[in-house]
């Protein structure tokens, strides 16, 4: 079964862009090519974080949560600090 992935790209503004695709590299083309759009209009950007799910559902839910941080907690899944997340997560609520 093709796995998908949700990933975060860091755009020339300093912004993150989240989205989700099964094809991680035709995605990134995409974006190399595209002639209008977010990442488009804040280029370059740089792939900073991906994930891989199972289920286009699980990709989907987890992209939808994802926009919805802080960017604090955005840079602390970027490098991996798991613990810093559930800090940031108990903050927000």
């Amino acid at each position: 079964m093709k796995p998908f992935y949700v990933y975060i790209l860091r755009c020339g503004d300093g912004s993150y862009y989240t989205g989700h695709t099964d094809n991680l590299e035709g995605r990134m083309q995409q974006y190399l090519h595209a002639d209008t759009g977010y990442v488009r209009e804040r280029g370059p950007f740089e792939l900073v974080w991906q994930g891989k799910f199972e289920t286009r559902a699980g990709a989907l839910e987890f992209e939808r949560r994802v926009k919805g941080w802080s960017r604090a907690k955005k840079e602390a899944l970027m490098t991996g600090e798991s613990e810093r997340v559930q800090e940031l997560a108990a903050l927000q609520q």
